[in-house]
C-alpha cells in the first residue's frame, strides 16, 4: 500500500484544487490499475466485507444497487481514504476560510474519525455501486450526519468497454443565475473529487456558496462498477 500512498502524495494538489474551482471537480491521473479494480470489484460479491445494501429503486435515489464496506475496511480502501484525506483537508480548511465558517478540519483522517464517533457517527461510508442496463443515480448529496466533511472520492472501477451511458453527472445550484452542470470524463483507475454538499464561488461582490449535488445517468448496457470514499462516518 506504500506504492499507492506514494503516488496519491505526488499528484499535483495545487492542480486539483485549482479545478475544483473552476469546474466543481477534479480528476487524477490513473492510481489504480487494472488489477486491484477487477479485485475490488470482485468483491461486491462477498457478503463479510459490508455491512449494508441499499436497493436504490426501493428508496426512490434511483434504480441500481450499492453496498456499504464493514469496518475494517480492506486494504486499498483504507489506503485510499488515509492517503487522500490529508491534502484534501488543505483545500477544505481553505473553503472554510474563503467562506467564513468556523469549521476548521484535522489534518490525520484518524482524527476526523474520532470526531465523528464522538457525535455519534460510528458506522463506515465507503461503498460499491453497482448500476446495470436502465439503472441510475438521482441527483443527491452524501451527508449521513451533522459532520460532513466537504470533498469525497469517486473511483471508476469498470473499464470503457464495459459498459455504455452512465455518466457522472454534477450540478451547480448557484444563487440568482441558473444551474450549470458538468460530466466527469472519469475512466478506469482514475479517482474523481468532487464536493459534497456545496463549494466556494468567487462572485462580484466576494466568496459564496454554491450547492453542489451528483448523480449517474442512465446507463445504456453493460455494468458499470465504482468504488465511493466519504471521509466523515454514518450516524
Amino acid at each position: 500500500m506504500q506504492n499507492l500512498k506514494n503516488r496519491i502524495a505526488a499528484l499535483d494538489w495545487p492542480t486539483l484544487a485549482q479545478s475544483l474551482d473552476d469546474l466543481g471537480y477534479a480528476l487524477t491521473p490513473r492510481v489504480l490499475d487494472t488489477e486491484t479494480c477487477a479485485a475490488l470489484a470482485a468483491s461486491y460479491h462477498d457478503d463479510s466485507r459490508f455491512r449494508s445494501t441499499v436497493t436504490m429503486a426501493r428508496h426512490g435515489f434511483g434504480k441500481g444497487e450499492y453496498r456499504y464496506f464493514a469496518y475494517p475496511l480492506p486494504d486499498v480502501v483504507q489506503a485510499l481514504r488515509t492517503a487522500l484525506y490529508p491534502p484534501l483537508a488543505a483545500i477544505a480548511n481553505m473553503w472554510s476560510e474563503r467562506l467564513g465558517l468556523p469549521d476548521i478540519w484535522p489534518g490525520t483522517h484518524e482524527a476526523l474519525l474520532a470526531r465523528c464517533h464522538a457525535f455519534g457517527q460510528p458506522r463506515p461510508t465507503p461503498l460499491l455501486l453497482r448500476y446495470r442496463a436502465g439503472d441510475y443515480n438521482c441527483l443527491h448529496q452524501d451527508l449521513y450526519g451533522p459532520i460532513h466533511f466537504p470533498l469525497q472520492a469517486i473511483v471508476m472501477l469498470s473499464g470503457d468497454e464495459s459498459y455504455t451511458g452512465g455518466a457522472l453527472t454534477l450540478v451547480e445550484n448557484r444563487p440568482r443565475l441558473q444551474s450549470r452542470v458538468e460530466v466527469v470524463p472519469i475512466r478506469q483507475g482514475q479517482i474523481a473529487l468532487i464536493p459534497v454538499r456545496d463549494k466556494p464561488r468567487l462572485t462580484s461582490t466576494g466568496w459564496s456558496k454554491s450547492a453542489m449535488r451528483h448523480g449517474v445517468s442512465t446507463v445504456l448496457s453493460g455494468e458499470r462498477q465504482t468504488l465511493g470514499i466519504i471521509f466523515h462516518d454514518a450516524s
